[in-house]
């Protein structure tokens, strides 16, 4: 009896399914892809940059080349000869001696605005209205050229014209550094008579304080007037007077009633 049923225990216990453990393997590795899969099939947004050699650099903008191209040939015009009509004929002629003007005055403001370029076809005259075009000659030589008046001077007696550095060297002014020059006003950049904007300047001062005694001197002796003193490149000083509505009947009057111990008086066209 005890054997039957240790029988029936074990047959009960044979019919329960048992539980095994599975063991999955992991998933395969992510492999390589082929080589047929090159950068050519990848989008152009994902796609690796890759370096140009110098036959692929990009062209430069056509429109910056042509700005570069008019910025070089605008600078070429303003070194470059003005010009006038053929049939043009002078308007003025004056003959005097000429100097010229390069350091310590280039690249420094000038009396149009422009910043002053000793290698442009350019001088400084007293009383021609700015922007006007003049004819200079050497009277021993002969040279000419054709100048561009763009700023005011000289500043000392006896001297009619200051010449840039381009045109001084154009007319036979560099080596002996003062010529007799004969003037010819060919075009006006205004009315050339006694219209426009006049003032009288006086200097230059070795000494600050004897151009601020003169200055201050002129102002209580012309209390409408406006009386300025300022320092040149060169390292003087100068006095400038403004009369009253810069008339130039006032200036000269005022240019003809003061005297000096130190420097000189010019009348002086500021426009």
């Amino acid at each position: 009896m005890i054997l039957i049923l240790l029988l029936t225990l074990l047959l009960t216990a044979c019919g329960h399914p048992k539980h095994a453990q599975v063991s999955v393997p992991p998933p395969p590795p992510i492999q390589a892809k082929s080589s047929s899969e090159t950068a050519e099939n990848i989008p152009p947004s994902t796609a690796p940059a890759t370096k140009r050699s110098a036959a692929n650099k990009p062209r430069p903008n056509d429109k910056t080349q042509n700005n570069a191209q008019d910025n070089k040939v605008a600078e070429t015009a303003d070194l470059a000869e003005p010009t006038i009509p053929p049939n043009a004929t002078p308007i003025a002629t004056e003959t005097g001696l000429a100097s010229w003007y390069g350091p310590p005055y280039h690249n420094r403001r000038g009396s149009n605005g422009e910043v002053y370029n000793m290698h442009a076809m350019t001088a400084a005259h007293r009383t021609y209205p700015l922007g006007s075009i003049v004819r200079v000659t050497n009277v021993k030589t002969g040279h000419s050229a054709l100048v561009r008046i763009t700023d005011r001077g000289p500043f000392i007696p006896g001297r009619v014209l200051d010449l840039s550095l381009a045109a001084a060297r154009q007319v036979d002014v560099v080596q002996p550094g003062v010529a007799e020059v004969r003037v010819e006003l060919m075009q006006s950049g205004a009315s050339a008579e006694f219209a426009g904007k006049w003032a009288v300047q006086i200097g230059g001062f070795p000494d600050e304080n004897a151009a601020n005694k003169l200055a201050d001197h002129l102002t209580r002796r012309y209390r409408t007037a406006k009386v300025l003193r300022f320092a040149s490149p060169a390292g003087d000083w100068w006095i400038r007077v403004r009369v009253a509505d810069d008339d130039h009947k006032r200036a000269q009057q005022l240019a003809a009633e003061t005297q000096t111990p130190e420097g000189a008086v010019f009348l002086v066209r500021l426009d």
